[in-house]
């Protein structure tokens, strides 16, 4: 028996909500058709398309591509194949026929087809605005400059809000029935009430635009921003996002990064180390002076730091004769600043123990009371804080 026959046998005409047996098996059939097929069609749509902007990207694009539209033309795909099998049940319905009397079950499957269908046409942009910014930053990660570097996440970002926002603008006119013209002319009079509402996010995209056009800072410099030190990872539209030095992930609205002092500590041509050396009080004169000049000889000979250290015999402490030393590494990486600094601080114990001076600590001296027929003596122990005791 072949399909004619089965259908003039009379139970695939048998109809149901006002279609046949055999309509519902053929609407089933496309329904399952392009639910195993979605994904093969994806990628066969996803490889012409690529192809016919080969002249832009390179082949070894292609699995990125993929990856990106595949998903959301499968979403797509299966959309249009919905529509082709209710086509066959007389669905969906042209606009021109939807009316206001209809029943909500109608109108509401309608609509929400058409909401659909523009999200998942903005998906497929959406992603395939990801594909061309990545395009993009493979191309400037092998230029010198760092301006194109940070210009390009700034530009995918805010071709994603216009695609968003104009997706709305005509699911609001197409699906709803909203007169987008007049409502973009009404904001006029609301602009005010709107611009004091969005106060903050517009002073982050003005704040954005300065950092661009007067560049104190570009992605992957080391600054300083109030208290908060980091590199900076990327700059966006309405935030920087900086990697601190305990590798934490910190996102700074860009008002705060023009408002706040910044210190941009990638231009520092040297980083400076500063700090003291506690000698004990028996330290002779003798000994501080060549103490002073072998460390001074020391770090102005080192191939590291440059000629504008200085180690001088600066205060008589508390507690001891303190040596202040101070130079500048000609580095910028934090790794090697602290290696040369451990190098030199192991070449100061080694001067200091050669001159058979040492180091103070925190002491004090307490005095006990006299008793008869012994004199008053001092007596010496550590000091680990509070005021000092005479």
């Amino acid at each position: 028996m072949n399909f004619g026959d089965l259908y003039n046998s009379g139970w695939l005409r048998y109809e149901f909500l006002g279609n046949s047996i055999a309509e519902y098996l053929i609407t089933a059939a496309i329904l399952l058709f392009g639910f195993i097929f979605k994904t093969l069609f994806s990628k066969l749509i996803s490889g012409l398309v690529y192809r016919l902007g080969s002249k832009f990207w390179s082949e070894a694009n292609l699995p990125e591509f993929r990856r990106l539209l595949i998903q959301p033309l499968e979403v797509l795909l299966f959309l249009v194949f919905l529509y082709l099998a209710f086509q066959v049940l007389d669905y969906p319905l042209e606009p021109s026929d939807l009316r206001e009397g209809d029943p909500f079950l109608k109108t509401f499957l309608f609509r929400t087809y058409q909401v659909f269908v523009i999200v998942a046409l903005t998906w497929v942009l959406l992603r395939f605005i990801d594909f061309v910014g990545l395009v993009f930053t493979y191309r400037t990660e092998k230029t010198a400059s760092k301006l194109d570097d940070q210009l390009v996440p700034f530009f995918k970002d805010f071709t994603k809000v216009i695609v968003v926002i104009f997706a709305f603008l005509i699911m609001l006119g197409s699906v709803f029935g909203v007169n987008v013209t007049g409502l973009v002319a009404g904001l006029g009079v609301g602009g005010l009430a709107i611009a004091f509402a969005a106060k903050e996010s517009l002073e982050n995209l003005l704040a954005s635009f300065t950092i661009f056009l007067d560049q104190p800072f570009m992605a992957g410099d080391l600054v300083q921003v109030g208290e908060l030190i980091g590199v900076v990872e990327k700059i966006g539209f309405r935030s920087t996002r900086i990697r601190t030095l305990e590798k934490s992930f910190v996102t700074v609205p860009n008002k705060l990064m023009i408002d706040k002092p910044l210190d941009n500590l990638t231009l520092r041509t040297f980083r400076r180390a500063k700090f003291d050396i506690n000698l004990t009080y028996d330290t002779t004169s003798e000994q501080i002076r060549k103490i002073t000049r072998d460390v001074q000889e020391y770090i102005d000979n080192h191939p590291r730091t440059n000629e504008d250290g200085r180690v001088r015999f600066l205060s008589l402490g508390a507690h001891s004769k303190d040596i202040m030393v101070l130079y500048f590494v000609d580095t910028m990486d934090w790794n090697d600043f602290i290696d040369i600094k451990e190098e030199i601080n192991f070449k100061i114990v080694e001067i200091v123990e050669n001159h058979g001076a040492e180091f103070a600590f925190p002491t004090q001296t307490l005095y006990l009371q006299q008793q008869e027929g012994k004199p008053q003596t001092p007596t010496e122990k550590p000091y680990f804080g509070g005021s000092d005791l005479e």
